[in-house]
């Protein structure tokens, strides 16, 4: 199928693509996708709901589908928030979503290209019930989503999804509507002026860190060639950062590590990479945060 698939009917293909939906204004969301540590672009969806653009396509260079990937990652974000994280993806073949609330197991639904259902039915009233939507008209639209539908096809079903959420709030900017490929959900994203990027912690600090070393050294030395190592009041050299330690206190390295754990046995158990991926994304970040904690203890 061809990269205009979800546009133009099944003589196209469509370019995978994918954003994520959180229940939560920008300024919340902001710090907790920082621990992902992937380039994303973050911008209002609504009055109470944000959306991530990736920036990057790892599902392409890879080998993991497009789905896992995101699977992993709202269920990273979800764990470290206390609002639910909504992923929608769409490829050549398939399309879905999967809903992420805390340590609760993910819930998800996919289409075939041609609108056909693939998922269970359960799924659909587990979705409406966590995020709490009408428990009458809204699982009556949903439910319609789960039967045969000739004239609908993986894009149609999407939208008709995200209908249903705009009664909950949801409102995604012009140009993301499912089906697009990555490069336009991306461009509609930067074309905002409230969008904002999301760097991982210490990624610009570490630049400026950097920077600042090498002149404040070019600096001594110019002025006394023939310093030597600082040392300790014990006579051992001092241990010098390469970048500043990371912020945060050392509750949140633990809850990191203890939400990483069973994340990361919970994956190796279903062989689901998504869950590998975001539970060991959370163990080193959170490793990484305790080791500096007791060989640099924070101010």
């Amino acid at each position: 199928m061809s990269t205009e698939a979800f546009r133009t009917g099944p003589a196209a293909v469509s370019a995978p693509g994918a954003v994520l939906l959180c229940r939560a204004r920008p300024e919340s969301v902001v710090p907790v996708a920082q621990l992902l540590h992937e380039h994303m672009l973050l911008t209002r969806a609504g009055d109470d709901w944000s959306v991530l653009v990736p920036e990057g396509t790892p599902w392409l260079n890879g080998g993991e589908p497009v789905d896992r990937v995101l699977t992993g990652w709202a269920t990273a974000l979800a764990v470290g928030a206390p609002w639910p994280v909504l992923a929608l993806w769409w490829d050549a073949d398939r399309a879905g979503y999967v809903l992420a609330s805390g340590f609760r197991r993910p819930v998800g639904y996919v289409w075939l290209a041609n609108g056909t259902p693939a998922g269970e039915d359960e799924a659909m009233h587990t979705f409406a019930g966590r995020l709490g939507l009408d428990p009458v008209l809204d699982i009556q639209a949903l439910d319609h989503l789960t039967k045969p539908d000739r004239v609908a096809d993986a894009r149609a079903r999407l939208r008709a999804l995200l209908a249903v959420l705009t009664r909950a709030g949801v409102s995604l900017p012009e140009g993301m509507a499912p089906g697009e490929p990555a490069d336009h959900l991306r461009e509609a994203a930067r074309a905002r002026s409230d969008t904002r990027p999301v760097d991982w912690p210490g990624l610009h600090e570490a630049t400026d860190a950097r920077s600042e070393a090498t002149d404040a050294r070019s600096a001594e030395i110019n002025e006394a060639p023939d310093t030597r190592p600082e040392v300790t009041d014990g006579g051992r050299p001092t241990p010098r950062l390469p970048w500043p330690s990371p912020p945060g206190p050392r509750a949140l390295a633990f809850a990191q590590v203890a939400a990483g754990i069973p994340l990361t046995a919970w994956g190796l158990r279903r062989r689901n990479g998504g869950w590998i991926a975001a539970g060991v994304l959370l163990l080193a970040h959170g490793a990484l945060g305790l080791t500096y904690a007791t060989v640099w203890p924070w101010d």
